[in-house]
């Protein structure tokens, strides 16, 4: 099924002409479950990955912090007992769970899986997007496919998120494929992905406000303010798209912007890359995908970032060698 974004309620730049300088274009991936191949773009799908190419690992121990770890088996028995429990609905007397359900939940959240963390830990598939699929592909010329990977536990010097990698192939040169990918022997249970088949759709949007040359980002803030609380918000409706996407801006509503410079060669980085907690926030978000049922769960892959922020990869402009970098927010 395709996903629509809905037409935004008003043209902003029709309104504030200036801000066509400050626009991109995005393209929201918009995940649903499903069983993509390796020839697919998807979120949590099988990479193309070569079988003479050994699978990345994490092996920054020192920063790997035990929180909410898990096994990947441990989490898709949890998230299956779950989507039984909601089908069933309340059993009599309310309880959501059955006995033996809740036991056998329990005794995974006892498991000791500390020591885990300790060793290297296998990377796990976070987007594979070909160039095919994705307008605002960006990648090294000569290569068709970017696969985001990233070591599923929180990192101490990453805000406490996962730390990230970007790989980018040819596609038409991968030879041999390797089997089933190496599973980590722990994951936090926000960081795995449920495979998830892509459904690419562009969009336009605008810098945040507070990166606005002053005088525009004045002049925004006494039109948002207006008493009208029926009217869309620059922030929240007319400017940035939640979810998972590929381009576009960052919204920096947690913490206030903050430079994002390589740390190789101090450039200024763009934004390559979103992963969401949600493909839209909340029941009365305008950014819903017209074809979603208004009660529908926007926590399509079942990732959770924080407190139900996104996290964003930034890329250096200079060179796809340099290594990327993120934020929280």
């Amino acid at each position: 099924m395709v996903r629509t974004t809905p037409p935004r309620p008003l043209d902003i730049a029709a309104l504030f002409p200036e801000l066509r300088e400050h626009s991109r274009t995005a393209t929201r991936l918009h995940p649903r479950r499903g069983a993509p191949t390796v020839t697919d773009s998807s979120v949590g799908g099988p990479l193309l990955w070569p079988a003479d190419e050994v699978w990345p690992v994490c092996d920054d121990a020192g920063a790997h912090e035990s929180y909410n770890l898990t096994t990947p088996a441990a989490l898709r028995r949890r998230r299956e007992i779950l989507a039984i429990a909601e089908t069933r609905g309340r059993l009599p007397g309310g309880d959501f769970l059955t006995a033996e359900e809740r036991a056998e939940l329990d005794a995974a959240d006892a498991l000791d899986l500390d020591d885990l963390i300790e060793d290297p830990i296998p990377l796990v598939p976070v987007a594979q997007l070909y160039r095919r699929d994705i307008p605002d592909y960006a990648g090294p010329d000569g290569t068709d496919l970017l696969q985001v990977l990233w070591c599923p536990v929180d990192h101490s010097d990453r805000h406490y998120g996962p730390r990230v990698f970007l790989h980018w192939r040819d596609s038409s040169a991968v030879g041999p494929l390797l089997g089933a990918a190496p599973e980590p022997p722990v994951v936090s249970h926000m960081y795995l992905p449920i495979p998830c088949v892509v459904h690419p759709e562009q969009v336009r949007e605008y810098q945040y406000a507070d990166l606005l040359p002053d005088d525009l980002r004045e002049r925004i803030d006494a039109w948002d303010d207006d008493e009208d609380e029926s009217r869309p918000h620059y922030q929240s409706d007319l400017s940035l798209a939640p979810g998972w996407k590929v381009g576009g801006y960052a919204n920096w509503s947690l913490t206030d912007p903050y430079p994002m410079d390589c740390a190789v060669c101090g450039t200024t980085m763009t934004l390559i890359f979103t992963a969401g907690s949600s493909d839209w926030n909340g029941m009365d978000c305008s950014w819903r995908p017209s074809e979603e049922d208004p009660a529908a769960s926007p926590d399509t892959a079942d990732v959770q970032i924080g407190r139900g922020y996104s996290l964003y990869t930034f890329q250096c402009p200079e060179s796809f060698d340099h290594p990327p970098a993120t934020a929280m927010q």
